[in-house]
């Protein structure tokens, strides 16, 4: 075997494992992309599934506010305590040094 067809055969041989590393890089590249975008889609649902969870909370204690002021039982005393006001013969009497809480703000259920 000639000098320059060994020279020619480690070229071809190095030029192929040049080719293939460079193939494999880029392969590795997009894998590490797709698991990056995999975990970030990941991230983005379970997100969504919690916010989901506290918008049904939400609805639920909506359904039963708007149940519970559905009927006259309901609706009285919550008109006279926000509204202050009063029924023929009724007279509000105010308690000194004691305040209503205010309910809690239905859109931030958890955050």
């Amino acid at each position: 075997m000639s000098v320059s067809a060994r020279y020619l055969r480690v070229a071809s041989r190095f030029g192929f494992a040049l080719a293939l590393a460079i193939v494999l890089g880029l392969v590795g590249v997009q894998f590490e992309g797709i698991v990056a975008k995999n975990v970030a889609v990941a991230n983005e649902l379970e997100a969504s599934h919690a916010d989901i969870a506290a918008l049904r909370e939400g609805k639920a204690r909506a359904l039963r506010t708007i149940r519970r002021l559905s009927t006259a039982a309901g609706a009285i005393p919550e008109i006279h305590e926000r509204l202050q006001l009063v029924g023929p013969s009724e007279e509000l009497i105010f308690v000194r040094g004691a305040s209503p809480e205010p309910d809690p703000p239905l859109g931030d259920a958890g955050r």
